[in-house]
């Protein structure tokens, strides 16, 4: 090859490459310190701080926190399985106040997936069946009319359908076509940074789906759901590069990195997300340990799609203790807030760890994504 066939063909290659998302050359300085601030969250192993979405994110990242790791997966076993499958007690009114909501049983299907485990057996079969038959009463709430609304949320909703996905379990038709519904009539679904994490959530489902071939039959309205979550979350990116805000970003970069439809327009706006998030990385915006998990996937170029075919041969570097912060340093403080609605049957109850000075919205929309809970 000549030396102008030569330029021409790594100015063409340059040119794809704009075309697609990518988040590549992070400081791995401060990826580390990100990851660090996992290791004592991890150390929290009572039923309620127990956190499926910890262990998803460290597998997906390029990181790893040795035996610790194992030991979360190995706490998190224990106390899904006892608090799900146990019998229900009618002389215990709280024993189903204690148990995990359905998103976070979604989040522990992606948890063993992310350990290169498929459920089964027969206790795994109980929890797969246990989230179909929420993703059941979801669309019935929704309505044969579409008028209505999921219990929970569709962030929850899109939640179930992909953790069942990545272990290869089929739900209905019907099921898919709420979601897809949703995403073609309802522009309420992208009104602001909220919305913007469940159309993300709603765009990874649908991208399993598509890759899995689980519902041929929606195989077109789910490509062409697709394309339009797509261009809703480009439209959402503020002029700062944040898709909706900060925190929502991680999610929304996840689903589009993943993309099947390259464009001048997603190159851009990964670019322009990218520096948003270093500069943020840089200021320690990412203190709570959920946003994190959603953010060091991203950082290593993976998604919760990955989760079809996760690699866990992957080298990852092992992650040890930061060093104690100086005095003058200060470290935001995390507190536990219990929520309480009363007059629904059963009623309501959750604890949402969230960083001190967080607003009312913070907090709901944590337990929005994570509890039996929807807020408008």
């Amino acid at each position: 090859m000549g030396h102008l066939g030569a330029l021409l063909f790594l100015l063409g290659g340059l040119g794809a490459l704009a075309n697609i998302c990518e988040i590549t050359e992070v400081d791995s300085t401060l990826v580390e310190r990100l990851g660090q601030r996992l290791l004592p969250w991890m150390d929290r192993l009572s039923q309620e701080q127990l956190n499926p979405s910890i262990y998803v994110g460290l597998r997906l990242s390029s990181l790893q926190a040795g035996a610790k790791e194992a030991h979360y997966l190995h706490s998190l076993k224990l106390s899904y399985q006892q608090s799900l499958l146990r019998p229900a007690s009618n002389k215990d009114d709280n024993d189903s106040e204690a148990k995990p909501s359905m998103g976070q049983l979604a989040l522990y299907l992606l948890a063993l997936r992310a350990n290169c485990e498929f459920i089964g057996g027969r206790k795994g079969d109980r929890l797969v069946s246990q989230l179909k038959r929420f993703l059941e009463d979801e669309k019935r709430a929704i309505g044969h009319n579409h008028q209505g609304h999921p219990r929970t949320s569709y962030y929850q909703y899109s939640l179930g359908i992909l953790a069942l996905c990545v272990h290869q379990k089929r739900v209905h038709d019907s099921v898919v076509g709420k979601l897809l519904y949703a995403v073609e009539h309802k522009p309420h679904l992208l009104q602001d940074h909220v919305s913007v994490d469940t159309m993300a959530m709603a765009g990874m489902a649908f991208s399993c789906l598509e890759l899995s071939n689980l519902n041929p039959k929606q195989r077109n309205r789910i490509n062409l759901a697709l394309k339009r979550v797509q261009e809703k979350i480009l439209k959402a990116q503020t002029p700062e590069g944040y898709f909706g805000n900060v925190y929502s970003t991680p999610l929304a970069l996840q689903l589009l990195m993943g993309s099947l439809r390259p464009s001048v327009e997603l190159g851009t706006a990964c670019l322009k997300a990218k520096a948003a998030l270093q500069a943020s990385l840089q200021h320690k915006t990412f203190q709570n340990p959920l946003m994190i998990s959603q953010l060091l996937p991203v950082l290593n170029q993976k998604s919760y799609v990955d989760l079809i075919s996760p690699d866990c041969q992957a080298p990852r570097a092992l992650l040890e203790p930061a060093l104690e912060t100086p005095p003058q340093a200060k470290v935001p403080k995390f507190i536990d807030v219990l929520l309480k609605v009363s007059g629904i049957s059963p009623s309501y109850r959750h604890s949402v760890s969230v960083p001190a000075g967080s607003s009312l919205e913070d907090i709901l929309k944590n337990a929005q994504e994570h509890g039996r809970f929807r807020y408008c």
